[in-house]
C-alpha cells in the first residue's frame, strides 16, 4: 500500500460560490505546488469544468477523480465520485435535467463559468447550480451507482446542507461506506467507526486547498483503486 496526499472536495469557478480565481489552471497548479497526488473537483450539480481540469491534471501527474456535489430535494449534499470523465458528464446531464428552471443571478450568487484548458471562458451556466434538484437522495445515489460511481454524504459536520443537518441521521438503507468531514469544522458528535472518513477542504478559494494534510492508502494511484477503497465496507 502507498500513501497519497489528497484533497477530495474542491470547487471551480463553475460553482457560483467558488471564487473566480478557481480556474482549471490555478486549481491544478496550486494542487501541484501544495504537493497533492490526488484531487477531486466537485462543482455543484455540474461536471462542465472537468474536461479542462482532467487534461491539466494529467500533465502535472495529478490524479483527478471526476466528481460532482449533487444536491437532493431534501437539501442534502452528496459527493458523487465517478469512474470516468464520461460517466461524470452523463451524471451531470442527468442532474441538469432535474434542476428547477431557476436562472442564476450573478450579482447575488456569483458567476458560473465554464473554461477550457487555457482558462478561456467558453460558456456560462444559466440555471442556478446552488439549488436542490428535483431528485431524492435515494435517486441520486441510485443513478450514481448505476454509472459505477460511489456516493458519499458531503461535509457531514456542516450545520446546513449535510445529511445530519437535513435528515438528522445517516440512512442505513443508502448503504454509505464513507463520509466526508470538512477539515476546518469540529467533527460530528456521532460514531463514525464503521465509515471511511475523508477530510476535505471544500475549497472555494485557492488558499483553502489542502497542503498534504489528508492521506489515503491505496495499492496504486488510480481512480479504480480510490473507488474500491471508499466503496468497501470498513471492518
Amino acid at each position: 500500500m502507498m500513501k497519497f496526499a489528497a484533497d477530495l472536495h474542491i470547487h471551480s469557478c463553475l460553482s457560483p460560490c467558488g471564487d473566480m480565481s478557481m480556474t482549471p489552471n490555478n486549481i491544478v497548479n496550486m494542487a501541484y505546488l501544495k504537493g497533492l497526488d490526488i484531487i477531486a473537483v466537485a462543482d455543484h450539480n455540474s461536471a462542465l469544468n472537468l474536461p479542462a481540469i482532467s487534461k491539466l491534471a494529467r500533465e502535472r501527474d495529478i490524479l483527478l477523480i471526476p466528481a460532482i456535489e449533487a444536491e437532493s430535494r431534501e437539501e442534502v449534499h452528496v459527493l458523487c465520485y465517478m469512474p470516468t470523465l464520461e460517466a461524470a458528464m452523463l451524471f451531470g446531464e442527468y442532474l441538469h435535467e432535474n434542476l428547477p428552471p431557476v436562472s442564476n443571478v450573478p450579482e447575488l450568487f456569483g458567476e458560473q463559468v465554464v473554461m477550457d484548458e487555457a482558462d478561456v471562458p467558453i460558456a456560462k451556466e444559466e440555471y442556478l447550480l446552488v439549488q436542490s434538484t428535483l431528485l431524492s437522495i435515494n435517486e441520486i445515489c441510485e443513478k450514481c451507482r448505476a454509472l459505477f460511481g460511489v456516493p458519499i454524504p458531503a461535509h457531514i459536520n456542516r450545520p446546513s446542507t449535510s445529511v445530519i443537518a437535513s435528515l438528522g441521521f445517516i440512512p442505513k438503507e443508502l448503504h454509505f461506506t464513507s463520509v466526508e468531514v470538512k477539515n476546518t469544522l469540529p467533527p460530528p458528535n456521532i460514531d463514525l467507526s464503521s465509515y471511511h472518513v475523508l477530510y476535505s477542504s471544500d475549497a472555494h478559494y485557492l488558499e483553502d486547498i489542502l497542503e498534504r494534510e489528508m492521506f489515503i492508502s491505496l495499492k496504486e494511484k488510480s481512480i479504480e483503486e480510490f473507488l474500491a477503497y471508499i466503496a468497501k465496507q470498513k471492518l
